[in-house]
């Protein structure tokens, strides 16, 4: 077997550590979640409308941007909530890294006062204030119940918080508590207030 592809094809599915491995150049893994907008730090250039084709149908538009990719967000540090969730009425275990600190690794500016628009894959997009964020502790969720959240299911990260300790939300209707937590999240644009 060709070695080179032998090591892209385990290396992107998690198998081999990525990075340099038997001589071979860093496997660069697929971006997952952008944050562009009011922010110091870039690792891509700017949106492209030929290669960026569900940002350009979201009409996602920056010039430089901050790219994580699975492996990124899992040395993040990471919490662990456990909200009821809407769907079957159950507590269930997320785990990952805390908006805030996403927000650090790509150093948002704008302070507490930023307001940040989460969109989702399916085009759902919520706007709150960095403020907010961090009080509800919102958490960018890469795993569920142990597993990876998957595209498709809530994946594969979802932007959550603990909607049972909440003040904001703990009294509201099961069904009224999510509003804000776009599952599928890939974008987030940090606006400077």
């Amino acid at each position: 077997m060709n070695k080179r592809v032998f090591l892209a094809t385990f290396g992107a599915a998690g198998l081999l550590p990525v990075g340099k491995a038997l001589g071979e150049t860093a496997i660069r893994q697929p971006g997952l979640l952008t944050v562009s907008g009011a922010i110091a730090r870039s690792n891509r250039g700017p949106f492209d409308p030929v290669l960026d084709q569900m940002m350009n149908k979201h009409a996602i538009r920056f010039e430089k941007a901050y790219e994580f990719d699975a492996l990124t967000l899992q040395r993040l540090p990471a919490v662990t909530i456990k909200p009821t969730l809407e769907y079957d009425g159950k507590r269930h275990t997320l785990e990952g890294p805390l908006l805030a600190t996403v927000l650090d690794a790509a150093v948002a500016l704008g302070g507490n006062n930023a307001q940040l628009t989460l969109r989702a894959v399916d085009g759902y997009n919520v706007t709150l204030s960095r403020a907010d964020a961090a009080a509800y502790r919102m958490v960018v969720a890469i795993r569920i119940d142990g597993r990876p959240l998957s595209l498709g299911g809530f994946g594969p990260q979802w932007a959550v918080y603990e909607a049972d300790s909440v003040a904001a939300f703990k009294d509201k209707p099961l069904n009224e508590r999510f509003a804000l937590c776009p599952w599928g999240i890939y974008h987030v644009d940090v606006k400077a207030a």
